[in-house]
């Protein structure tokens, strides 16, 4: 059974983009931390939708490559691009199998993206975040946390399909797999990265809770 096909629901999303949306706002948290990042250093937005930190961060003078699953998506990040004069190296792609050299990136950046699977779906990701990564590179994530699998029940009924990974019925993106884990959970995940920063909190809305990641490439 194949997991990571979260993409065919965001796809439509993605066609509809139209400026307004939240998901084509680039996340203040996001923007606050390539304040950080070297002067030029190379960046990958994993799972990039419509590009809104992909396009945020080379208008900001960083050499940005956007990878995502929806053609949708990929199509909008060159639009604007084109329309601006921006350089971003966009390409359609899955998550579990980068089109990048080992050792390419300064900083991968993967909002809200690599919780669409099931473990071995997120589990190869985590492999090819830490492939992709510069040794001492960057990791910028979140993931869905297990607190938040009450509220989603709450909602609408759903099952557990295999460890951590759960479908809820009814309109939205959670009708396809999505890995909801503690913050041991994400210790074991991401054994390869040192860790700088982990917090679980909510979102916009009351119960959406997140872990929030800061991470580096041993």
């Amino acid at each position: 059974m194949k997991t990571d096909t979260a993409h065919e629901f965001w796809g439509e999303e993605w066609a509809r983009a139209d400026g307004t949306t939240k998901w084509e706002q680039p996340e203040a948290e996001v923007m606050t931390f390539a304040e950080t990042l070297p002067e030029g250093a190379r960046v990958l937005d994993l799972g990039a939708g419509v590009g809104r930190h992909a396009l945020a961060l080379a208008r900001q003078g960083f050499a940005v490559a956007a990878l995502d699953a929806a053609p949708e998506g990929i199509a909008e990040i060159n639009r604007i691009a084109a329309a601006e004069g921006l350089t971003v190296d966009a390409r359609i792609g899955m998550m579990t199998d980068l089109p990048f050299a080992d050792g390419t990136f300064d900083h991968v950046l993967s909002w809200n993206v690599i919780y669409h699977g099931d473990e071995e779906v997120l589990r190869t990701a985590i492999a090819e975040i830490a492939r992709v990564l510069k040794p001492g590179g960057t990791f910028l994530g979140t993931m869905l946390s297990a607190r938040r699998i009450p509220v989603e029940l709450a909602k609408a009924p759903g099952r557990e399909i295999s460890r951590n990974t759960w479908v809820f019925e009814g309109p939205g993106d959670k009708v396809h797999p999505h890995y909801f884990c503690t913050g041991r959970d994400l210790l074991e995940l991401f054994s390869a990265f040192e860790v700088f920063r982990l917090e679980d909190r909510e979102h916009e809305t009351p119960g959406s809770w997140h872990w929030h990641l800061v991470l580096e490439r041993l």
